[in-house]
């Protein structure tokens, strides 16, 4: 069954998107807050989707607050990157230059405000991102970043990236740790699994900690879930 509700959801999702872009393309002269309603609609579906097709339920401990926070995510999978959209209230997501590139959805990313990291460009790299940091600050909007980098495979913990703690020195902004364990229903690979993942909102990290302080503070909160991810899984 998972194999075909997986096949199914596919079916459906990225025909879904690839009309999302285009409809982005129709509404962005009319400015960003209609083409922020439409990408806000892409991630209710792509919620609305794991829910009725994938049977993929979500327990939280609580909700996201509002606010320029600097929310840093635990990364296993596409479902927590999209789902951002969703739960942080139209945040800029710090990505990889590559996703930003592509055709036609880069535009759309563009536009609606994300933070393109050229992991090649070293200090250049954190310059861009602070710049485009300020002024999600100044706008009220939260930025969402995954502090480890890239998507990691079960049970693993690593390091968090440098550019994490220069964001958050160089900002200023309070942080709002999430951890979760998306990894046993998403793992890598096509099949999704039927099951229920953990979001875990984390207490808010004050700004002007130093960075062995703040690293130490979100990698111990992004990762609450680690421990247990070799567990068994009961489906929903």
């Amino acid at each position: 069954m998972d194999l075909l509700r997986s096949i199914l959801f596919a079916l459906i999702f990225y025909p879904a998107t690839v009309l999302v872009c285009v409809t982005a393309l129709i509404v962005a002269p009319f400015g960003t807050k209609p083409l922020q309603a439409v990408v806000r609609f892409w991630a209710v579906l792509h919620r609305w989707l794991m829910k009725y097709v994938l049977r993929i339920r979500f327990t939280w401990n609580r909700e996201v607050p509002e606010g320029a926070y600097l929310i840093a995510v635990k990364h296993h999978a596409m479902l927590e990157a999209v789902d951002t959209l969703r739960f942080a209230r139209t945040p800029i997501v710090v990505m990889k230059q590559e996703l930003v590139d592509l055709p036609l959805w880069g535009w759309v990313t563009r536009v609606f405000g994300v933070i393109g990291v050229d992991r090649s460009a070293g200090a250049k790299a954190l310059r861009d991102m602070v710049k485009k940091g300020k002024k999600a600050q100044a706008d009220g909007r939260p930025i969402v970043i995954f502090p480890e980098g890239t998507r990691v495979p079960e049970g693993a913990a690593p390091k968090l990236g440098s550019g994490f703690a220069g964001l958050y020195r160089m900002l200023g902004m309070p942080v709002i740790p999430i951890a979760h364990d998306s990894i046993h229903v998403w793992p890598k690979g096509f099949v999704k699994k039927a099951g229920t993942v953990r979001f875990h909102v984390g207490e808010i990290i004050p700004p002007g900690l130093s960075r062995a302080e703040i690293e130490r503070e979100v990698y111990e909160a992004i990762n609450r879930f680690v421990a247990e991810e070799q567990a068994p899984r009961d489906e929903a």
